[in-house]
């Protein structure tokens, strides 16, 4: 196992060892590097049980009506979406809804669980506060799309292989970089750039709802993997970047190539009749190199925001550049300011939250307070 710790307040220990925990001068040497997140969470409570907050009760039928927009559902440009009928397109785009939320479902749960697994191996006593304070976030992120499925289908569809291996691989991972690097960045720079899809684009206003009160705590679990970029990645040795680049590299590319792909949405092309071998031919047929960058043009497109996040931490560079610069221009993202796709919806959503909360939005403070 490679340990990379460059500061103190990401030093580590093995999972099982709670005596580590209990030495008595490590009590005293609290950093104070996640102070301002910690103390601005509760200028972002919120509680997806109280409908105050959020009403789940709120009707919106996904067979009548669609929650997401044609452009969702790339399969219909194909000469497989050109064969569906109405019926099928309708049931299609309903199921592949489903699997989407399903997977950000997913997603939330690893996040717990990873959040709380931080709490066991870093010694410093801010950071394990900080990575509590996430784990009771994204419980509640859990329990919101747990929510949300149920109002809309009844219950979630099974994790596609490619996102329940990776996560699976970041929650286990001894190495704290993996932690944070897998879940902190790529993880949650994918989530910010899909709910920020989400909350433009998606007809239910219940989902728009949800994901801006998502990313209100989001926005802040971004800054703590900022937070650890800012003081490890210059401090790396030219070998430890590279392991670091690496990784990162490896898991860029399993994602784009596999996280939405027919195989992986076997349980929904099986929904329609349609075989996902055929719709991956069709795929091939239809889409190549060209269409990703096109996509990827889009400030909010998942991908861009999942390379942008690894740009501006200082982890790629020339070695791996090429890797993404197929389908990013990445001298136009370099020059984007720090600001994350998603920042000003979280912002708002604090400011709706402030008015529930404490009644005035004046003694509220801004995200940036937080970096």
């Amino acid at each position: 196992m490679v340990q990379i710790t460059k500061d103190n307040a990401y030093d580590a220990v093995a999972p099982d060892d709670f005596p580590a925990m209990l030495e008595v001068e490590r009590y005293g040497r609290r950093s104070t590097a996640f102070d301002k997140i910690i103390s601005a969470t509760h200028e972002h409570f919120w509680d997806p049980l109280d409908k105050k907050y959020i009403d789940f009760s709120e009707p919106f039928d996904p067979e009548a009506n669609q929650i997401l927009p044609d452009e969702f559902f790339p399969v219909f440009k194909t000469r497989v979406g050109e064969k569906m009928t109405a019926a099928q397109k309708v049931k299609f785009a309903s199921q592949s809804t489903r699997w989407q939320i399903s997977g950000i479902l997913h997603g939330e749960q690893g996040a717990l669980a990873l959040s709380a697994s931080l709490c066991h191996i870093l010694r410093d006593p801010g950071a394990q506060e900080y990575a509590a304070n996430q784990t009771r976030e994204e419980a509640r992120h859990v329990t919101g799309f747990a929510a949300y499925i149920k109002s809309r289908w009844g219950s979630p569809l099974p994790a596609g292989k490619t996102l329940s291996s990776l996560l699976t691989e970041i929650v286990l991972a001894p190495e704290v970089y993996k932690k944070i690097i897998g879940m902190q960045m790529l993880v949650e720079g994918l989530a910010m750039g899909a709910f920020a899809t989400l909350y433009q684009k998606s007809h239910d206003p219940l989902l728009v709802k949800l994901c801006q009160l998502v990313m209100t705590d989001e926005a802040f679990h971004h800054k703590f993997g900022k937070i650890w970029a800012d003081r490890t990645i210059p401090k790396l040795s030219p070998e430890e970047h590279n392991i670091v680049e690496d990784w990162a590299a490896q898991c860029f590319q399993t994602l784009l190539f596999n996280l939405i792909n027919p195989e992986q949405m076997q349980v929904v092309y099986d929904s329609v009749g349609i075989d996902w071998r055929e719709a991956m031919e069709a795929f091939r047929e239809a889409f190549g190199d060209e269409q990703r960058r096109e996509q990827m043009k889009q400030s909010a497109n998942i991908f861009r925001v999942l390379v942008k996040t690894l740009l501006k931490a200082g982890i790629i560079t020339d070695r791996t550049r090429h890797y993404y610069a197929l389908y990013v221009n990445m001298d136009e993202l370099k020059s984007e300011g720090d600001r994350m796709v998603g920042d000003d919806i979280a912002e708002e959503g604090i400011k709706f939250l402030q008015t529930i909360n404490f009644g005035d939005v004046s003694r509220g403070r801004s995200l940036l307070a937080a970096e």
